[in-house]
């Protein structure tokens, strides 16, 4: 059975300057109780990794505003202008990934991969400081894997054993950044005894879990 913890036990895990992947899409899949307690014991330096930035007061975006965040690797940052904003600063470093990329380095990670190969990104600003390898004539960059010290889920539902179910949209990003992280933490909105999940329902499993936080909302 997995350890359920609260939201301030699950962040005091977690040190000034950490590498932590958050799942979801725009705020929608967010961890937002641990972001909460992210904010209140005041973790900073934190490398982000997200697929964006949500809104300034929607999930990881409030991270942004409250200037907990020093370093940014993600696919849009639009929705939330305080990332420019710190950006002009110089106060917070950007790393724009497209989209299909970002995700595939994540997957590289978990599974023991030494990089992708892609053509997005061939000719233009992405290609800058990275390797160009040519397979049957064509080019291609190389891009490697990206690893956090934490990822910080959203589920809707987990077994007790630390099995994990996420409802439509909120699965975005959640289940390729489980295997991409030393310390996986799920926030969950529903606990149930283990057996009343479906095995073919089981979105993440128990193995990539560590801890569970059950929602306080």
């Amino acid at each position: 059975m997995k350890d359920v913890i609260s939201a301030s036990e699950a962040v005091a895990m977690i040190s000034d300057g950490a590498t932590i992947m958050f799942g979801g899409f725009m705020g929608c899949g967010n961890p937002t109780n641990m972001v909460n307690a992210l904010l209140e014991r005041e973790t900073t330096g934190i490398t982000l990794i997200a697929n964006d930035c949500a809104f300034p007061s929607i999930g990881i975006g409030k991270l942004v505003v409250a200037r907990r965040v020093k370093r940014i690797i993600t696919s849009h940052v639009g929705t939330n202008p305080h990332v420019s904003e710190q950006m002009n600063e110089k106060f917070v470093e950007i790393e724009l990934v497209p989209q299909g990329t970002l995700a595939e380095r994540v997957r590289a990670a978990g599974a023991g991969l030494g990089g992708i190969l892609t053509p997005t990104g061939v000719g233009t600003v992405v290609e800058e400081g990275k390797e160009v390898i040519t397979v049957n004539g064509k080019a291609y960059l190389l891009e490697l894997p990206l690893f956090a010290d934490v990822a910080l889920l959203r589920a809707w539902k987990a077994d007790e054993a630390g099995n994990l179910v996420f409802r439509r949209s909120a699965r975005n990003f959640n289940p390729l950044m489980a295997m991409a992280a030393k310390l996986v933490i799920a926030e969950v909105e529903e606990i149930v005894p283990v057996g009343a999940i479906d095995p073919d329902q089981v979105h993440t499993p128990s193995l990539l879990v560590d801890y569970l936080v059950q929602v306080q909302e």
